[in-house]
């Protein structure tokens, strides 16, 4: 179970079909089960859907079963009525898996929705670092050599102070940080990555 080879790791990011989307925003949806053992990395993680970004979700617990010990109260926080609903999905996403091959179920809150941004706060309620790493994850062949920059160091420092002192020395050149994240945020808007308005309910 815990060698090296069997270990997969999730980052920053998280992939899921189109179809789950509703369940996790709806709170319906309270897990999702991996093959093999995955381990997070971290505990705040963006969650994505049909080529957009859709949630911020904060991993609160991570235990590993046998498929075959998986459960109806699995299936629920997984958003499915049974477990045998459960099992046959799995069994169609990874073809092949065996009754006793473990499987990692990460249970997870969303604790920030991105398709109910704030439009009245100038970066729509989200942190900069978060805007860094969407932008790196779908921009990242249109962006130029020293927004690429601007945005990798807020990925690691989470701070416009921070980045703005580590890369120009000084807390006076927040300005040129600030205008990369909005000019990021408003290519982020325009190609429908990033929903505001009448498609954001």
């Amino acid at each position: 179970m815990t060698t090296r080879e069997s270990r997969k790791f999730i980052g920053r990011h998280l992939m899921v079909k189109g179809k789950y989307i509703n369940g996790i925003l709806s709170g319906r949806k309270k897990a999702t089960i991996r093959r093999g053992i995955v381990k997070p990395r971290y505990k705040e993680i963006i969650v994505h859907g049909a080529g957009r970004p859709i949630a911020k979700i904060y991993v609160e617990r991570v235990y590993y079963k046998r498929l075959h010990e998986l459960t109806d109260e699995d299936a629920v926080k997984d958003g499915f009525s049974s477990r045998e609903e459960l099992v046959n999905e799995l069994k169609k996403v990874y073809p092949g898996i065996k009754d006793d091959e473990w499987v990692t179920i990460i249970e997870f809150k969303v604790i920030q929705r991105l398709d109910h941004l704030e439009t009245e706060d100038p970066y729509l309620g989200l942190a900069p670092a978060d805007i860094a790493r969407i932008a790196l994850r779908y921009l990242e062949d249109e962006l130029g050599g020293k927004d690429k920059e601007i945005l990798l160091d807020l990925t690691r420092t989470g701070s416009i102070r921070s980045t703005a002192v580590r890369l120009f020395g000084t807390l006076n050149k927040r300005y040129i940080v600030r205008k990369v994240l909005r000019k990021t945020l408003n290519k982020l808007i325009e190609k429908g990555i990033i929903r505001v308005g009448r498609g954001n309910k």
